[in-house]
């Protein structure tokens, strides 16, 4: 016992010290498991949410923004009767996070990422899914009896506030083997999270390194259990179920009928499992992908295209003095060569010169796409490109004294491509497909003729302008130099 101290003074104090203890352990474990988390944007208002999560460290971060936006504000389209919840991480930037609260409504849940012990099963471009795992937390939305967690490749065509009647865990079977975790329902739990923690820790087994292995692996028996069928009096169901078709329609299904058939199940979401590339939020989806206008459609009308019209038209703008600028100075390359040499070594700069030409081409075509904003509206890229691989394709004529018409062969094959592709009329996709690779084969003879004739008009170029003379050396006028 301390020296002064009555004894009350001093139960006290030991009391109080073995409560902040207490919540020093207590703090330090949430923390080390990613427990801690604040809420952002409005407090709950509905029984049931639908739940997207979002984390960075990927390339392609901000058009997962705009897709988790597009998303959320389709839900207010067909008046989903629930809260809008976003599960994000603790680096996703604060502009994003008040823009997704203060304008779109949403209560934004900020979170530690759960570390992925299965990492190193992930190669290549999938480890973008590292931190796929976060959506574990949305057993800890206890505020609500049910949440509806999707991806933000999801596109709603209707109402799915029913799924709320589902059970503990309900998930769609896109794969014959696998339930697809793009949408599925959960009853949240706290004991449910700290068992799948737990399991985190152990190291279950985990067929892909993501989430959806791992959800897969606790609940190996779903493609066992019964179909949901909502009840007609609205209460809500208790065990595991699976989800029919037509609420996760894979957007391939499409791509063979060019319309939409789901018999089981009513045909409420769109999504969109495909290569990273193309998801429908990229400007070049459509028309290579005709639903990528659809996606588009639905954010020129909730979001439109601010954040993207700066960079267009600056680049319009550099475009357009591209042209102006070429047309004036009309330079020429094989001008600008001097210090003749032997023949050998002559050829070699002809080499070269026909190398810098094809090279010039193709970066042409290149450079434009890669300068547009990815998820600016496809009509709005597409005429970009065009005008930005006319622009250059300018400047390379002029610069290797091309033939225009040649060189241009190109460009109007790519929009004459395009015009096909985009045809609103064919009657299912494989028309569609025969229909492209038609188009392809009978424009590859005039591209191949093209190309011949570009480098036979740089070889008569060069042989028809042979002297090359030494830097300060005169030019030796000629009769054929000036009929040339």
């Amino acid at each position: 016992m301390a020296a002064g101290l009555p004894p009350v003074s001093e139960r006290r104090l030991a009391a109080a010290l073995v409560l902040l203890l207490l919540l020093a352990v207590t703090a330090a474990a949430g923390e080390r498991r990613g427990l801690l988390a604040r809420v952002e944007g409005p407090a709950a208002r509905h029984r049931h949410a639908y739940a997207a999560m979002m984390y960075m460290g990927t390339p392609r971060d901000y058009e997962f923004y705009v897709a988790v936006r597009v998303m959320m504000r389709s839900l207010t389209r067909v008046r989903a009767d629930a809260d809008r919840v976003l599960i994000a991480s603790a680096d996703v930037p604060r502009d994003w996070i008040r823009a997704m609260t203060e304008e779109d409504g949403m209560r934004v849940v900020i979170v530690e990422n759960l570390r992925n012990p299965y990492e190193s099963n992930l190669g290549g471009i999938n480890r973008r899914f590292k931190l796929t795992l976060n959506k574990l937390y949305a057993w800890t939305l206890v505020d609500y009896e049910r949440v509806v967690m999707i991806d933000s490749d999801n596109i709603f065509l209707q109402n799915t506030d029913e799924l709320f009647q589902c059970g503990q865990f309900c998930a769609v079977f896109i794969n014959p083997c696998y339930f697809h975790t793009g949408l599925f329902v959960l009853q949240p739990s706290m004991d449910v999270f700290k068992g799948m923690l737990h399991d985190l820790e152990i190291g279950r087994e985990n067929s892909d390194g993501a989430d959806q292995g791992f959800l897969v692996g606790c609940y190996p028996d779903l493609l066992d259990k019964p179909m949901f069928h909502p009840p007609e009096n609205g209460t809500k169901l208790n065990g595991t179920y699976r989800l029919p078709l037509g609420y996760q329609m894979d957007a391939s299904y499409y791509y063979l009928k060019l319309h939409w058939h789901v018999p089981c199940g009513p045909n409420s979401v769109i999504t969109f499992p495909s290569a990273p590339w193309f998801k429908p939020w990229y400007w070049w989806s459509w028309p290579i992908l005709p639903l990528g206008l659809s996606w588009h459609k639905q954010r020129w009308d909730d979001l439109g295209y601010a954040a993207e019209m700066p960079v267009i038209l600056m680049e319009v703008l550099m475009y357009i003095v591209i042209i102006a600028v070429t047309r004036l100075a009309r330079p020429g390359m094989t001008k600008l060569c001097y210090n003749r040499r032997p023949e050998k070594q002559n050829a070699l700069v002809q080499w070269l010169i026909k190398m810098a030409a094809i090279v010039a081409m193709v970066a042409a075509y290149s450079i434009p796409f890669f300068m547009i904003p990815r998820t600016v509206h496809p009509i709005m890229g597409w005429s970009v490109y065009l005008f930005g691989a006319l622009a250059l394709s300018v400047l390379v004529i002029n610069v290797f004294l091309l033939p225009p018409l040649d060189v241009l062969t190109t460009w109007l094959a790519m929009v004459g491509m395009l015009f096909v592709m985009a045809f609103p009329w064919y009657h299912d996709g494989i028309v569609r497909v025969l229909a492209i690779f038609g188009y392809a084969f009978c424009s590859a003879p005039f591209l191949w003729a093209s190309l011949v004739r570009m480098m036979d008009s740089l070889q008569t170029m060069l042989e028809r302008d042979p002297f090359f003379p030494r830097l300060g050396e005169p030019t030796q006028d000629t009769e054929f130099s000036k009929l040339y």
